[in-house]
């Protein structure tokens, strides 16, 4: 039995995890944390019996710890219990699919007790990729992206080693104003913004896709996973979303991966790998798909993206900033305090008006992100 814990386990990608450990049935659940849904956390509980679980704030750890007198779970909360949760001796796994960089302090904790590290935690590499990288390497722990444009990169790369990229081909499927001006875009109503047209996320993600931001911490976390210069990733807008991404090498060879839009396919490649697994779902049909197209990206109307690249080349806590600026910005934009251009605006600003860090440490990134939150809020 292969013995996982899950790292924001009521969410979009924590869900479909779970729905992998029901299909395949030699997973065991050792731990899982959420957020804040506590109901949904509580059917987790009675039937997947993990030995811990993590929920956010201790009021909702104790009405949990009422609800589930009947199991022998440990309930935990806070950072404290993530960190837990992450450590956790019986567990081989981790599936940190949190959102934010509530991520950095257990995906570090997971990978000094030697954990497998199944990444679905984008801003864990953004904004500490210097510091994750090499303590990974230090400690031989693996780190397979769940992403499904990294997750295809890296299966590109299998039986590559001795090869050398050349560049990697990144795909965005534009979101749902691809093609859409800078002016039409200041009519955008949020309901607008979470209409994706290929996947099915989280509001925060969806949002992101939406702005190319998504693409944009892509892009950076790309850097670090693959040990790539900025100049090296080329971000390729591909409405469709069946290639899911490639990598082209110095011979002008391009290995690429397809498939449907199903985001169970790389968080079960991440479980398992190398072996692949039978997996129910829809087929690729490449007779139905004839009309595949590849377009640039219009990174003057989605500023988003290109301010990544910017942070990218500046190093530091600029990705940090980058980051930061754009969770604060799409929470405001959530609530409807904010228009939707003035979530690129919000990282523009704080790039530029941030001070620099050139190598920061992990209290550093926190410190930076805390500066950011109250620049936001004395600003808007």
């Amino acid at each position: 039995m292969k013995k996982i814990a899950i790292l924001g386990s009521t969410g979009s990608i924590g869900s479909q995890t779970l729905e992998i450990v029901r299909e395949q049935k030699d997973i065991e659940v050792t731990a899982v944390a959420a957020g804040g849904n506590l109901s949904l956390l509580e059917r987790q509980i009675r039937e997947f019996r993990p030995r811990i679980a993590a929920i956010w704030e201790e009021e909702k750890a104790k009405e949990l710890r009422i609800r589930t007198a009947d199991f022998s779970v440990k309930i935990v909360s806070g950072m404290e219990g993530l960190l837990e949760v992450a450590a956790m001796p019986e567990t081989e796994t981790l599936v940190t699919a949190v959102v934010g960089m509530l991520g950095i302090r257990p995906t570090i904790a997971a990978i000094q007790s030697g954990k497998k590290i199944a990444l679905a935690n984008k801003e864990t590499l953004v904004t500490a990729g210097h510091i994750i990288m090499p303590l990974a390497k230090e400690h031989n722990a693996q780190i397979l992206p769940v992403d499904s444009e990294h997750s295809a990169i890296f299966q590109s790369l299998q039986g590559e080693t001795e090869n050398a990229i050349q560049k990697i081909i990144l795909t965005a499927s534009g979101g749902p104003f691809r093609g859409k001006t800078a002016e039409e875009l200041r009519y955008v109503q949020l309901e607008d913004a979470l209409k994706h047209p290929n996947w099915s996320m989280g509001k925060k993600i969806t949002i992101d896709s939406s702005t190319l931001v998504n693409k944009g911490l892509e892009v950076i976390e790309a850097k670090w996973l693959f040990n790539v210069k900025p100049e090296q990733i080329q971000v390729t807008v591909h409405p469709q979303s069946i290639l899911h991404s490639a990598v082209e090498f110095k011979d002008g060879a391009v290995i690429a991966q397809l498939g449907t839009p199903d985001m169970r396919i790389p968080i079960q490649y991440a479980l398992y790998y190398p072996k692949r697994r039978t997996l129910s779902g829809t087929r690729l049909n490449l007779f139905e798909h004839s009309g595949l197209t590849f377009e640039q990206p219009d990174m003057q109307t989605f500023r988003g993206l290109a301010l990544a690249f910017d942070a990218l080349k500046r190093g530091g806590n600029a990705p940090t900033v980058y980051n930061a600026a754009n969770e604060k910005a799409v929470a405001l934009f959530l609530s409807r305090k904010i228009a939707y251009l003035t979530i690129t605006e919000m990282i523009e600003t704080c790039l530029d008006r941030i001070s620099f860090v050139p190598n920061p440490t992990v209290e550093q990134i926190l410190e930076t992100e805390q500066a950011v939150y109250e620049f936001i809020e004395s600003r808007w």
